[in-house]
């Protein structure tokens, strides 16, 4: 098996700070059949030579060269004859590891203590490697949190190339070219390490699904005699105040060096609501008591409906009702209409508990659950309570008023303030009485769209400051921490909900204040999307041909991974996509500006069109379990979907993205 190799090279004449970088480079050379060979160098000069009387089959020399504040890290290696081999390094950080925490985007946050033994965190191991296809932007780095100091490595991309294999685990020999290698670090010693190589390597464990770890990888790349490969790495070092500063800055140097492009969109905004409609028409269904779109536990390969209706999250069934109805007058479309007022009847006169709460999900091969049965989330109430007051609204407009609905909405918000917790936070479970199932407190930023809509429809100042205190516990216990977690349903990790939450609530806030406070909420706005973006990949991710997924042509960037224990790509944007537009005009901030354009660019390309279903039996049910990288949510693996999908929440995410004023049109005065 497959074993690290060091050969020390201090690079003296170069440094990041006043100390000089220290790089431990290791290689490993195998002939097919055989253990791969373990080969001790050492450094003459720029090149690296094996120990006296070795030949090795290759010419490797490395260098290191300032660009700017950064410098960058070369490995060239040449064939004296065709070779398999696995070349890395390691670059010692001066930092202690009792000091530190770690940043890779979109996949590791401090240690990820919230994820389980199960999931890669500091409760298996404390030094790990990953492909850098798990990665939103190709980097590692540390946080020194005793001194502020901030150090990371950043792979300078090849051109997309990748290839299948016919193994996952153990040494493997790569059957093409892959333009993939690996990122992590090393904290087993005193001296925190970062961790960086070519091909692709995963220790001690590759996440093969959730919560499911795995034997770990060594791959292997060919390189025929006389020819020459050359990798790059960019290494930086700065200072930051805490972790949130130090996601900032990293993001920001991770924007300016892959300078991720927007792509020439496939359909525009109309083209693809008018796709999407598809969705509200082929998944009703109105034989239960409950009428809903069929929104999750679909199969990709017959999207025939379920019997189970989610009002929040997986379905979005009241959101995507609304929709149904206000495209349907737009347009003349009586159908859509009649879909959208039937499930919001049947909502106002089933959907809810003796309690007066949604019922968040039923299941109709089991029936209604019966009062002690019923559990709530913060996050599918609040939903709720959003669509049908955009719904009340647009009504409203329309000279319609519906008393009853308001006064049900009215019985949820005040139910709000009651289960309001003196810190400001809500419990992310509770049952129908109010009694907490799960106290904790992550999702909290979840309520704080719907108070703040309650106070602008209602007029009622305790929703207001109810929806202030909520970002009062935000800014103690998650931005000013940097832990954005438990915004999922399914999970209680890091994840990229968690972080839009908090960007979703503080610009409600600051929609609705002024002065000094709305300027706080600005400020705090600007904090939570540097971590809601972390999460947005920046680069293309490359498939071999045969994956589905680069069989379509997908560019990865714009895209976004899901969680610390979800590591697929997903649309879950809803009203991000604007805030981080607007909060670029606000602060002057063209990065945002600019990552606005590649999500909003991006997200249309697995749009399933009759002459284009993109592995979907049926026209407009987007797909949402995308596998980009070797992971898979139960079935299929990269470069295809998992057989079950949700497109109830993918359909009513991509509409909200596409109709930017609607929010500020709510809460205007």
């Amino acid at each position: 098996m497959y074993k690290k190799i060091n050969l020390t090279t201090v690079l003296a004449a170069l440094s990041l700070t006043a100390s000089a970088i220290n790089i431990q480079t290791r290689i490993s050379i195998k002939q097919p059949g055989n253990p791969a060979e373990e080969i001790t160098l050492h450094a003459e000069g720029n090149e690296l030579k094996a120990p006296q009387g070795k030949i090795l089959p290759l010419s490797i020399s490395q260098q290191l060269t300032n660009d700017g504040n950064d410098q960058v890290f070369t490995l060239t290696i040449k064939a004296n004859a065709t070779t398999y081999y696995n070349i890395g390094a390691t670059l010692a950080t001066g930092i202690k590891s009792a000091d530190s925490e770690f940043y890779l985007p979109g996949f590791w946050y401090h240690r990820n203590l919230r994820s389980p033994k199960e999931a890669p965190s500091f409760h298996t191991s404390k030094s790990w490697n990953f492909r850098e296809d798990r990665l939103s932007s190709p980097m590692t780095s540390i946080y020194d949190e005793a001194n502020g100091k901030s150090v990371a490595v950043i792979r300078s991309l090849d051109c997309p190339q990748e290839c299948m294999v016919t193994h996952q685990a153990g040494e493997i020999i790569l059957s093409g070219e892959t333009s993939l290698g690996y990122l992590g670090f090393d904290c087993e010693q005193e001296e925190a390490k970062l961790t960086f190589g070519y091909p692709y390597v995963e220790t001690p464990k590759r996440y093969i699904r959730k919560l499911t770890l795995a034997a770990p990888v060594f791959a292997f790349a060919k390189i025929e005699k006389g020819e020459t490969k050359t990798i790059k790495w960019r290494i930086s070092q700065t200072d930051a105040k805490d972790f949130g500063q130090h996601v900032t800055l990293m993001w920001q140097r991770c924007f300016d060096n892959l300078n991720p492009q927007p792509l020439t969109p496939r359909f525009t905004p109309e083209e693809m609501k008018k796709g999407l409609t598809n969705y509200f028409r082929k998944s009703y269904v109105s034989n239960f008591p409950l009428k809903y779109n069929s929104g999750h536990t679909l199969l990709t390969d017959d999207c025939k409906p379920f019997p189970e209706a989610q009002v929040g999250f997986c379905g979005r069934v009241l959101l995507n009702a609304f929709n149904a109805i206000e495209y349907g007058e737009q347009h003349g479309e009586q159908d859509l209409v009649t879909i959208g007022e039937e499930i919001l009847e049947s909502y106002l006169k089933h959907g809810f508990t003796s309690a007066g709460y949604f019922y968040d999900n039923v299941n109709f091969d089991r029936g209604f659950p019966t009062d002690d049965k019923v559990v709530h989330s913060i996050r599918q109430q609040s939903e709720g309570v959003y669509a049908i007051l955009l719904y009340l609204k647009y009504e409203k407009e329309h000279g319609r008023r519906h008393p009853e609905w308001e006064a049900r909405m009215k019985g949820i918000l005040d139910g709000f303030l009651k289960l309001q917790k003196a810190d400001g936070s809500f419990a992310r479970k509770y049952k129908d009485d109010g009694a907490d199932v799960d106290g904790t407190g992550g999702s909290t930023p979840s309520s704080t769209s719907a108070l703040v809509m309650g106070y602008r429809y209602f007029g009622k100042k305790q929703y207001l400051e109810a929806a202030r205190k909520t970002v009062d516990y935000l800014e103690q216990n998650i931005i000013s921490k940097s832990d954005y977690f438990s915004s999922t349903l399914d999970a209680n990790c890091e994840d990229k909900e968690a972080a839009i939450a908090a960007v979703t609530a503080t610009y409600y806030l600051a929609a609705v204040t002024k002065g000094k406070e709305r300027q706080r909420y600005i400020d705090l706005c600007e904090q939570a999307a540097y971590f809601a973006l972390s999460w947005y990949y920046m680069w293309d991710v490359p498939f071999a041909q045969g994956q589905m997924l680069g069989d379509l042509g997908l560019k990865s960037r714009g895209w976004s991974n899901v969680s610390v224990e979800n590591n697929h790509i997903d649309v879950f944007v809803f009203e991000l996509p604007h805030i981080v537009n607007w909060l670029g005009a606000q602060k002057g901030n063209a990065r945002f500006q600019k990552m606005h354009d590649v999500i909003f660019n991006s997200l249309d390309q697995l749009m399933p069109t009759p002459n284009r279903l993109c592995g979907i039996a049926v026209p407009g049910f987007y797909p949402e379990v995308v596998q980009h990288t070797t992971w898979d949510y139960g079935m299929n693996g990269k470069g295809f979907y998992n057989n079950y999908f949700a497109p109830g929440w993918t359909i009513a995410s991509l509409w909200e993205m596409y109709s930017p004023t609607r929010t500020d049109n709510f809460l205007k005065k």
